[in-house]
């Protein structure tokens, strides 16, 4: 405003005029417009209400979050692949790089002793429902951060709710520490049948197969475990 202007409104006790965010001015050309104010985003949630969505509903919903920093260096989101009536669901930690890249869980060596493990137990992978914790990959593959399981939580219980298997396998440290709530290491948890959300699940833990193909020496202790959790299935037959 014109200096001089502004001194003969305070001289007689007015309040100095502006013109209001998008307003144009009497006369005066478009380009003149005022800029309005962008208005704030909305802030985002830290987790997401997924109750209620089907899969093809939570699987869009999971490849669109951007709940948390993971979603910014992701190839692909890893929702989860499998029969989607299966008895048994297989949960792991998060994706790694080749998973990222293929957007499946549970690929590489790691996946195919998994796989290994379910055949000798009588199930192709197929026929088993596998997802992870952590929908995207965490970076250098570390382990993901508690509120980045927190924001993926929804997503994971949800596809419990939708798929109502008789039993889970909760394959490592990270997903038996998360399902269970809880900060013992694998060797305490596994041998016995936990539970797992209102449902209460049977829910039994085994060691991750990367920790396997770094000690071949626990394989008998996770076929114990998976017979463990065959066992479970059967008597909630």
């Amino acid at each position: 405003m014109d200096p001089r202007r502004l001194e003969c409104l305070h001289a007689l006790g007015l309040p100095a005029w502006a013109p209001r965010p998008g307003a144009i001015l009497p006369g005066a050309p478009e380009a003149w417009r005022v800029p309005a104010v962008p208005a704030e985003a909305p802030a985002q949630p830290a987790v997401d209400d997924a109750a209620g969505l089907d899969w093809e509903a939570l699987e869009a919903r999971v490849s669109a979050c951007t709940l948390c920093p993971l979603h910014a260096g992701r190839t692909r989101t890893v929702f989860g692949v499998g029969n989607r009536r299966a008895d048994l669901l297989v949960i792991g930690e998060a994706p790694g790089a080749e998973e990222d890249r293929r957007g499946e869980p549970f690929v590489g060596r790691a996946g195919k002793l998994l796989d290994a493990m379910l055949l000798a137990l009588g199930h192709d992978r197929s026929e088993v429902y596998i997802a992870n914790v952590v929908k995207c990959r965490p970076p250098q593959n570390r382990d993901p951060r508690p509120e980045e399981a927190a924001s993926c939580a929804p997503y994971l219980d949800r596809q419990v709710a939708l798929l109502q298997p008789r039993v889970i396998l909760a394959v490592g440290r990270v997903a038996a520490q998360r399902l269970l709530d809880t900060e013992a290491p694998v060797g305490r948890l596994r041998g016995r049948i936990h539970s797992y959300g209102p449902a209460e699940t049977p829910l039994v833990v085994t060691w991750h197969p990367a920790y396997l193909l770094r000690r071949p020496e626990a394989k008998a202790e996770a076929w114990r475990d998976l017979v463990l959790a065959a066992e479970a299935a059967g008597a909630g037959r």
